[in-house]
């Protein structure tokens, strides 16, 4: 028997067993894909959300715990625990020193490499470079790693015990561990768990992030009797080039340019406002009207001045130099397209004290992204209390079942999204499920 087993291989797996370890358990890791793909959708990271009252190697100026704590009261509307919520906020102040400590480099505000942030930390070399720092660190501290390893049983009914199935190729093996901590993300790769709150929409999406997130521990969890939160049909979507993978994209394929242009669907006809919203996030609200479009797609068409002000892309615009060449290229009928851009460029013409931003499409030559809503997790999952101690539809907790990371996220973000808050969750919640684990293990 061990002490603890984690399973899941992202961030907040690695630093639930990592924690675990500090607190002298003995640890075991189970991750389902194959080393070269480990880590999850930490793997597309690249910041986190963190309090600080003071300027930060990582972070200038201040922001402290009630402007945190309002910024994801406002963001979720309100659908957020404001214990669990405290707790990420408070627990934030000290992960970046102790992901530091463990090998996670983070940038500094003098670095070029990205853009002013007073909220959140950058991590030097993107979130592979962390998980790199993360897996290293645990295998110093002797946590035994498992990969290409799928959870298929978790039975927890024994107060004093659980015990795991783990399929791995043909095998199965047994586990029995004093605690168990489940970090296995959502269901947002399972498409046909997908269909049943979305429809066939979800053959349009693409998934960001990893094909393992499938959903698997989290039906586990909830048909032994795990008490579920948030919505199945509420998601985080994000417009993301068309071109890109079915799976596994990650943020390389974001498209965040469309203010600078004008969106249409496979009609050739614009369907909202493209400035209506020029803040950083404004990607984050397409994600889900490109999802109500006919076939789930949509094009993003820019001039050349357009163009000059995007930011680079993984894969490059298509382009001509006339509306009509684009329309062709695109299969939208060119009439059509051509009509819009007139009737857009009509109107920016009759607009007063237009801004630089506010330009008319006229300067060839004339690209497009095609876009596709990008699904990066869905609000929902299971309940914790401040233990992280999976909740059940009968009342009390279960002692020795914690879960952390994306499949407890809904308890803090019900609804909306905060830069660099995932990452939070992941590192917070899966430092304190580790702690609370590795305690409950000793005590037995």
């Amino acid at each position: 028997m061990i002490d603890v087993l984690v399973i899941g291989g992202g961030s907040s797996a690695l630093c639930a067993a990592i924690a675990a370890r500090h607190h002298g358990a003995s640890v075991r890791l189970i991750e389902r894909a194959p080393r070269q793909l480990r880590g999850g959708n930490t793997r597309h990271a690249r910041n986190f959300r963190l309090m600080h009252e003071r300027p930060t190697p990582w972070a200038p100026d201040t922001y402290s715990e009630e402007a945190f704590l309002q910024d994801l009261v406002s963001v979720t509307d309100g659908a957020t625990d404001q214990r669990l919520a405290r707790l990420l906020v408070q627990g934030s102040a000290t992960i970046a020193d102790w992901l530091s400590d463990k090998g996670v480099r983070l940038q500094r505000p003098a670095d070029t490499y990205t853009s002013y942030s007073q909220r959140t930390a950058f991590l030097l070399g993107g979130g592979k470079a962390m998980v790199n720092a993360l897996y290293a660190a645990a295998a110093r501290l002797g946590v035994a790693t498992s990969y290409e390893s799928e959870l298929i049983g978790l039975d927890c009914a024994d107060e004093h015990q659980c015990r795991a199935s783990i399929r791995r190729g043909v095998a199965i093996e047994k586990i029995v561990a004093k605690a168990a901590v489940v970090c296995a993300g959502g269901h947002q790769a399972d498409l046909d768990w997908l269909r049943e709150d979305f429809g066939a929409a979800v053959d349009g999406f693409a998934v960001r992030g990893t094909p393992y997130a499938d959903g698997a521990a989290l039906r586990l969890l909830l048909d032994a009797g795990a008490r579920p939160i948030g919505d199945p049909g509420r998601s985080h979507m994000v417009a993301v080039d068309a071109r890109g993978p079915k799976f596994d994209g990650g943020i390389v394929t974001r498209i965040t340019a469309i203010p600078h242009g004008i969106v249409v669907d496979r009609d050739g006809r614009r369907f909202a406002d493209e400035r209506a919203n020029m803040s950083k996030s404004h990607f984050a609200e397409w994600g889900a009207r490109i999802a109500n479009c006919a076939g789930q797609i949509a094009f993003l068409i820019l001039d050349s001045r357009g163009l000059a002000r995007a930011r680079p892309s993984a894969l490059p615009p298509i382009q001509a130099d006339s509306i009509a060449g684009l329309a062709a290229k695109l299969q939208v009928d060119p009439t059509a397209l051509e009509v819009t851009v007139r009737d857009f460029n009509a109107s920016i013409a009759a607009t007063d004290g237009m801004s630089p931003r506010r330009c008319a499409l006229a300067e060839p030559p004339f690209a497009c992204y095609p876009l596709r809503p990008g699904l990066t997790f869905i609000h929902y999952g299971v309940a914790v209390d401040p233990q992280m101690r999976v909740m059940t539809n009968s009342g009390p907790p279960l002692a020795h079942l914690f879960a952390a990371g994306m499949i407890m996220a809904a308890n803090v973000l019900g609804r909306g999204y905060l830069s660099g808050i995932g990452l939070t969750i992941s590192t917070v919640f899966g430092r304190l499920a580790g702690e609370a684990a590795a305690r409950h293990a000793a005590r037995r």
